[in-house]
């Protein structure tokens, strides 16, 4: 199968390869000339091993560990190990021109063919690249020597930048690295206002509203409205001006391995459009306007009054068993049967509906769209029909519905991305009750932020409460719905930048990432605290996370990550010596990955990684025996099952119906190509059934209604 060729622009240094040879020592006399150990020195770029070693590590740890990873062990399937290669000593002209030019095409390190993109940093000074390859050949027990400025500066083809009369070319080490990859916008670009100002690169008005319009789509989803930072890095201008546009054309063009797009390479932007955007990021942010009280009273509709709706169910099929599946790109949801596998309903909804919630009565499930539009879809109906409906921002993530005794289905609530606040609605109508901000001071600088987007919300089973993470600040808010004329909130302090989680199999303690600091942080909803903030690996993106009984351990709670191959389980065992601890570490296929999925009743746990730039991973799924674990796990051709034809065809999200007995999987291919769902027996992991139809554009994530309200993961 044809390797996906992609990188990250960040990644730094090559694909793999370094090498060492001694740098030339001056021998000219200090007799001769008191100046000539010193002009020596200016003209290799160089002072000393351990110098260079310090100065090379910072540019590494910016520009290569999200390729390399910090050890030098590369990522597995894309790119090389920089640590004990073979190829690392074989070349050290051929190191140093593959970062000053960049290199595509197979090679092959330790007896493994790898086939990537190394885009060129040519932008880097002399002295920049000479110490990162001197970093990289004495790093990880590599046994190599130092490169010097001249040996850089050949390899550009040209006269050394420092002459023996030339003043010292010193490094600049700038502070960022390339974000994850985001999801659109619902902002209009035409409701912002924005200025073209004179410290950013030459923009017209035409190449800015351009610019703004592909920012909000692609881009804010992990940079922020005003572009402060949360799942992917900040684009502020101190940041993005020092770096500058050539840097920003190549991070837009090449992408990251990690999860953001390759928008060059793949074709979705032009050469031109790649330089206006690189060029907007160098100036200030154009701001949506806020959203309030009235706006939201302008959006909301109840096309069906709750006394005009059915009281009973009025078809046959068991909608406990319905799927509620996203159609990413065509802005709707499918609502389809589990026992049948027919496509019950197709209802146009928010844009790219990022999530659906289900009643604790399992009779209307919410969805709301990357717009912050929600949706209420009465399941009684036949077919299911939008009864509600309400817009509570300009971008929006997360819904969740009431479900502590004596107030099922009472009341809703939504997370808004912009502006940073969550709203209550009543939950029968979605009429707004209360809005609240979160803006405010970070937990670990304290620091104001005016953008604290609400990510994950989940409701309470101990408490009248909804638990609500707040991504840029890093805290959690326990919001008691018991009196919303009197509203209380419990802060908690966590880490930075929270994103989602789910409950332990108790359903009193829940999990939640903080998946830039690269923890786990423990809820005890019961007594309302902190119980623990777990150190895990690299960007931990659990969706819900996955229970299961560990054989060795006990109960635990399982997590992915985006940033490598590394499934985590953390014991759940509140009483166990090893409570909240990571207990299991297991190695999956690589990284990109977005959910991990288990069930009560089966022994499997299933992995996607959908953002892995290699596509046999991205369109297959690993499956581990959960009572065999150091087995391994076995891979599923799902994409190759679905009979689909061209495109990414990106396997993501299993989910279990109902029984337990089945594992569905969305595969996601192009809007204009042909996608499907593919439904698993759990048992043999053998192929059940392939849903294809037309109308199936995009479909991403499924909530099955009977585990989404039993909260089954």
């Amino acid at each position: 199968m044809k390797t996906f060729k992609r990188t990250l622009l960040n990644a730094g240094l090559v694909i793999g390869m370094f090498t060492g040879i001694s740098a030339c020592a001056a021998e000219q006399s200090a007799s001769k000339d008191p100046l000539a150990e010193h002009k020596a020195e200016m003209k290799t770029g160089s002072t000393d091993l351990a110098s260079q070693l310090a100065a090379g590590e910072k540019v590494y740890q910016t520009y290569c560990t999200a390729c390399h990873q910090p050890n030098g062990q590369g990522l597995a399937g894309a790119f090389p190990p920089l640590a004990g290669s073979d190829y690392l000593l074989a070349d050290k002209e051929r190191a140093i021109n593959t970062v000053v030019n960049g290199l595509s095409g197979e090679v092959t390190v330790n007896g493994v063919k790898y086939n990537a993109v190394m885009p060129n940093l040519s932008y880097l000074q002399d002295e920049q690249i000479a110490n990162v390859v001197t970093y990289v050949m004495n790093s990880w027990g590599n046994q190599g020597f130092q490169v010097n400025s001249a040996e850089v500066a050949a390899a550009r083809n040209d006269q050394p930048e420092v002459d023996a009369n030339a003043a010292a070319d010193h490094p600049i080490t700038t502070k960022e690295e390339a974000g994850y990859q985001g999801a659109p916008s619902g902002i209009n670009p035409e409701d912002t206002s924005g200025m073209i100002d004179s410290n950013g690169p030459a923009m017209t008005k035409d190449e800015f509203a351009f610019a703004t319009k592909i920012y909000f789509e692609r881009c804010a989803g992990c940079h922020g409205v005003l572009r402060k930072g949360a799942t992917g890095k900040p684009l502020t201008t101190d940041i993005t001006r020092e770096k500058g546009t050539d840097y920003l054309k190549t991070l837009i063009t090449y992408g990251s391995p990690a999860g953001m797009p390759n928008w060059g390479t793949s074709g979705d932007f032009t050469a031109d459009e790649i330089d206006t955007l690189a060029r907007f990021l160098q100036h200030d942010p154009p701001e949506p306007p806020q959203w309030g009280m009235e706006e939201m009273k302008n959006s909301w509709k109840v096309h069906v009054a709750p006394a005009d709706r059915p009281k009973k169910p009025q078809h046959k099929r068991n909608y406990e068993n319905f799927f509620s599946v996203t159609l990413r790109d065509s802005g709707e949801v499918a609502i389809i049967d589990g026992d049948t596998k027919e496509i019950v309903s197709i209802l146009k909804t928010g844009y790219a509906v990022h999530i659906s919630r289900t009643s604790a009565s399992s009779r209307y499930i919410y969805t709301i769209g990357r717009d912050a539009k929600v949706d209420m879809i009465d399941l009684y109906m036949d077919p299911p029909q939008i009864v509600a409906t309400i817009k509570v921002g300009l971008e929006a993530r997360s819904v969740e519905t009431s479900k502590y005794h004596g107030y099922e289905d009472k009341y809703a609530i939504a997370g808004s991305y912009w502006p940073p606040q969550y709203t209550i609605m009543d939950g029968d109508t979605l009429e707004p009750k209360r809005i609240v901000s979160t803006r405010g001071m970070t937990v670990d600088t304290q620091e104001y932020h005016p953008e604290p987007r609400v990510a994950a919300i989940v409701a309470s089973h101990q408490h009248p409460e909804f638990i609500v993470n707040v991504k840029e600040t890093g805290k959690i808010l326990l919001v008691n719905y018991s009196d919303i004329e009197n509203l209380t909130v419990t802060t908690i302090n966590a880490a930075r930048f929270l994103h989602d989680g789910g409950w332990d199999r108790s359903k009193r303690y829940f999990l939640t990432a903080a998946n830039q600091s690269n923890k786990i942080a423990v809820i005890d909803s019961k007594d309302r605290k902190l119980v623990a903030l777990t150190d895990v690996d690299k960007i931990p993106h659990p969706g819900r996370g996955a229970n299961l009984d560990d054989p060795d351990h006990g109960p635990v709670w399982v997590t992915s990550a985006l940033g490598n191959d590394k499934i985590t389980f953390m014991s759940t065992d509140a009483k166990g010596k090893n409570a909240w601890q990571v207990v299991r570490t297991l190695h999956g296929q690589g990284g990109g990955s977005l959910f991990v999925k288990s069930h009560p009743k089966s022994k499997n746990l299933w992995v996607d990684s959908p953002l892995n730039p290699d596509p046999a991973i991205s369109q297959s799924v690993a499956v581990y025996d959960v009572n065999n674990l150091d087995k391994g796990f076995e891979v599923l051709p799902i994409a190759e099952w679905a009979d689909l034809g061209e495109g990414a065809k990106r396997v993501v999200q299993p989910e279990y119906n109902m029984k337990g007995d089945e594992v569905w999987f969305s595969v996601w291919n192009g809007k204009e190509q042909k996608s499907a769902i593919v439904v698993v027996d759990d048992k043999t992991r053998k192929l059940k059934h392939v849903i294809k139809d037309d109308r199936l554009i995009t479909p991403t994530g499924k909530f099955n209604v009977h585990n989404t309200v039993e909260d089954v993961y």
